[in-house]
């Protein structure tokens, strides 16, 4: 069975390969975060995927597009909206593309994280999932947190300190708990 995962970047893709390959999928990566802010760290993303996609042998999807000017348009006064719009945004995308592929399924990296919204990640996945035909494969991998972290240093992986947009960044620097 293929399944299209969703990657916001290297060290949160690990583990959930590890699972979704342990299940007996056949997992495609796609990186698609057109809202990671400065360009800087959007980039040093998109590398550190490259790299460990070349040291796995994973198949990734690239779509290199770095939009923070349409993110900030659609979120400005709307701020506390702002994953939920990020979420769709990128779920939406893997969904339509996964179904287009001819993929049996899509999910995403950001199951993994203990510093996502879980049932919205899961509420939206499966909305875009019905509304494309394409069922959101959920598991909540936040358990494989610490190994994936570990994977990550062992493999000299760029490991970020916020979640990627603006509003994050400023977060993680003034101390501010989600």
């Amino acid at each position: 069975m293929k399944v299209l995962l969703h990657i916001c970047c290297a060290p949160c893709s690990i583990y959930p390969l590890e699972v979704l390959e342990a299940e007996g999928f056949r997992v495609f990566g796609f990186f698609f975060n057109p809202n990671i802010h400065p360009y800087q760290e959007y980039r040093r993303r998109l590398e550190a995927v490259e790299q460990l996609a070349g040291h796995l042998g994973l198949e990734v999807i690239y779509r290199d597009e770095y939009d923070v000017v349409s993110f900030l348009r659609e979120v400005a006064f709307r701020e506390t909206h702002r994953c939920h719009y990020c979420y769709h945004l990128r779920l939406d995308t893997a969904a339509k593309l996964a179904k287009r592929s001819r993929m049996q399924g899509f999910t995403s990296t950001l199951l993994y994280s203990k510093r996502q919204d879980h049932e919205l990640v899961r509420q939206i996945g499966d909305e875009v999932g019905k509304n494309h035909g394409i069922p959101f494969i959920y598991r909540d991998l936040r358990d494989g947190w610490n190994k994936g972290i570990e994977k990550s240093k062992e493999l000299n992986l760029y490991r970020q300190g916020y979640c990627g947009c603006i509003y994050s960044e400023q977060e993680r620097y003034l101390g501010v708990i989600r």
